[in-house]
């Protein structure tokens, strides 16, 4: 569901003396993708014009690190050899840069794999430099300040990954079309309204982010039919609606949205994790077609009834946590015959809130195959009121 961005021993940074090339690396999320910061380091010129930070190593104190000249006539990367074959991946995270022309991109253009350049303040990229990059296989942008691409995507017909997420688009760009390989994109937390200009990657694209968007309809989708994840969790999305193309897709995310009913999900009949927590969905339905779900998360609904998910026999984790489901009643009837089920979340609702002490008990009775309940690990005793429970397989192998 996401791209990596690990630094390897590959990655092309400036040369920096034996001291400060040590680099250490810190995991953080961001919108279900594990990206580890990239180093930085200090060049031994002190800046005479505007500067740039370029992370190899870690400092305690940012006033610590020394800063590199990135001025208009000068080359950030002016004495690094343009054979990149042996390190084809270029990384300045966190640096200050404003624009990709000192970088001098097109020289790596040969070799050059992959750019990241998260977390700077670039708001346009001019055509020149990235014209060339014609083997750049993954392009990462996250966290600028970019509002339009402009033609700067034209040439690179080989990109698989395009990161532009964090930036100020408000508008799907036309130039996709020009991506004829590409498989991911990334166009997380943008002031995007409308789902378009997808068509032309259709064959291709396999993985779309559209979250924390403006989005108010599922639309324009129907070339999309290779499409294995949707990811639109925080927008205004009111339907599920125009998802019958997407006959492949494993993988629906569409939280914190304005959804009432579970719908139009009947042609999805490979999907395997369903997310719709922080809705308004009142009841558990149209789940008829969706027989290989193996997750399915509707916690924070308004769901009053555990009911019509007995067919799901590959269910593996089910989220119905922060509902209003009043007891315990249909657990044995709905869940117990479901040999897959490993993960139950039922905490916030009235079951539990309003018998606490016996509400595990009762699950662990009726569920004995299930290894977790809530953000707890089922402990299974000998016995319990004097009926032996059956450990699971799944217990016994962790």
């Amino acid at each position: 569901m996401a791209s990596e961005n690990d630094t390897t021993e590959n990655t092309l940074v400036p040369d920096v003396d034996d001291a400060t090339s040590e680099a250490t690396e810190e995991f953080v999320v961001v919108d279900s993708k594990d990206v580890p910061e990239s180093p930085t380091a200090s060049a031994t010129e002190p800046a005479p014009r505007k500067t740039a930070k370029v992370v190899v190593g870690e400092s305690e104190d940012d006033d610590d690190d020394e800063t590199i000249p990135l001025g208009e006539d000068n080359d950030f990367l002016a004495d690094y050899p343009d054979d990149t074959e042996a390190r084809p991946e270029l990384e300045l995270v966190h640096s200050r840069i404003t624009s990709c022309t000192p970088l001098n991109l097109p020289r790596f253009s040969q070799h050059l794999k992959k750019i990241c350049l998260r977390q700077n303040f670039i708001s346009m990229l001019e055509p020149d430099d990235f014209k060339p990059l014609n083997e750049l296989d993954e392009l990462d942008l996250y966290d600028n300040k970019i509002k339009d691409v402009g033609q700067a995507l034209d040439t690179l017909s080989k990109l698989t990954v395009l990161d532009l997420s964090f930036n100020l688009l408000k508008v799907i760009p036309g130039s996709l079309a020009s991506l004829t390989s590409i498989q991911t994109i990334y166009f997380v937390q943008n002031k995007i309204s409308r789902i378009q200009n997808l068509n032309a990657v259709g064959s291709t694209l396999q993985s779309l982010e559209l979250g924390g968007n403006r989005i108010r309809t599922i639309e324009n989708l129907d070339s999309l039919v290779n499409l294995r994840e949707l990811w639109l969790g925080k927008n205004k999305i009111m339907k599920l609606q125009n998802l019958g193309s997407l006959r492949r897709l494993r993988v629906l995310s569409i939280q914190s949205n304005r959804l009432t009913r579970i719908e139009g999900l009947e042609e999805l009949v490979e999907l395997e994790e369903l997310y719709l927590s922080h809705n308004g969905i009142e009841k558990l339905e149209g789940l008829e077609k969706n027989v290989k779900l193996r997750t399915l998360d509707a916690g924070n609904n308004r769901i009053q009834a555990l009911e019509n998910i007995s067919h799901l026999t590959y269910l593996e984790e089910l989220w119905l946590n922060d509902n209003a489901i009043p007891n315990l009643r249909d657990v044995q009837q709905q869940l117990a015959h479901l040999k897959h089920l490993q993960t139950v979340y039922l905490e916030g609702n009235p079951c539990q809130k309003n018998d606490v002490s016996n509400y595990r008990r009762k699950l662990i009775i009726d569920l004995p195959q299930i290894s977790q309940i809530d953000a707890t690990y089922v402990i299974f005793p000998i016995h319990i009121t004097g009926r032996f429970l059956k450990v699971p397989p799944s217990f016994v192998k962790r």
